[in-house]
């Protein structure tokens, strides 16, 4: 996935578009994420130990992750992952980092 947890995403599409939030949490297996804010549903609790009132809770359901962009400043931009060599010492390192689409900038 290119989306991470504790990014800043943008939904393009949706009930929810335009809308900015955090990414809570990420489900790569199902290509989904939670957004915080976004997505907000609401579902009947009965009463029980914990809460012992019941009623309507409301909370982020996850969306997919194709629906949202990463936020770079005030802009929307793709995300690509990059090979880096890095030197040190004698070893050269190789890591791959997430970079803008628009800018080429490191991401991670």
């Amino acid at each position: 996935m290119k989306i991470k947890k504790g990014d800043t995403v943008r939904v393009i599409s949706g009930k929810d578009r335009g809308k900015e939030g955090n990414v809570i949490k990420t489900y790569p297996k199902t290509n989904r994420v939670l957004v915080e804010g976004i997505n907000m549903v609401k579902r009947n609790q009965k009463p029980t130990q914990a809460n012992p009132d019941g009623g309507i809770l409301e909370f982020e359901a996850p969306i997919n992750a194709s629906n949202v962009m990463f936020v770079e400043g005030k802009d929307v931009t793709r995300v690509g992952h990059k090979v880096v060599q890095e030197q040190d010492k004698k070893e050269t390192i190789e890591s791959k980092v997430r970079v803008s689409r628009k800018t080429g900038e490191v991401l991670d």
